[in-house]
């Protein structure tokens, strides 16, 4: 039996992007807000295999819908920074999906910041949660034997807390 889509890399790694020059913040670097949308961007990427996205929309009066999300600000990009980001898909059931991203430097590699998603089917029309379709489930599941391989990242499953006083 064939997977149900082409193979997809094991991290999947999103095109190329750049950093608008409205995106600068008076600090002169990437305003936090825009990390999201460089995110989002890539989410979108990795939808297409997948068979998610707006023909999905479309077609079926189903989409996804971020449900939880955490970035870490690792190192600060700047204009001019050639991005990329890599996905990793840490599990998923019949209604969700978790993903792990991490924001890179397109040529050097290293990591500007983490964004770790929880996000849910939903019927658009009843606006309620829906199971995925069998060929979308196919899907994850051959996105989640390619990253199998990989290994869990330390940041998933990281919580925001303040230390105990002494």
């Amino acid at each position: 039996m064939s997977d149900p889509i082409p193979p997809i890399a094991a991290p999947f790694l999103s095109s190329v992007m750049t950093i608008e020059p409205a995106w600068i913040d008076y600090n002169g670097h990437l305003n936090v807000a825009y990390y999201n949308v460089l995110f989002d961007r890539a989410i979108d990427e990795f939808y297409l295999p997948i068979g998610l996205g707006p023909d999905y929309l479309k077609a079926t009066q189903h989409s996804t819908m971020v449900v939880e999300s955490h970035v870490r600000y690792l190192r600060e990009v700047h204009q001019g920074t050639p991005l990329r980001i890599s996905a990793q898909l840490i599990g998923f059931d019949a209604k969700r999906f978790h993903v792990y991203e991490e924001l890179l430097h397109a040529e050097e590699g290293w990591v500007s910041a983490t964004c770790e998603t929880m996000t849910v089917h939903v019927d658009m029309t009843a606006k309620k949660v829906a199971p995925f379709p069998p060929a979308v489930m196919a899907a994850l599941e051959s996105v989640r034997r390619a990253h199998a391989a990989l290994q869990m990242p330390a940041a998933v499953g990281r919580r925001i807390a303040m230390p105990a006083p002494k």
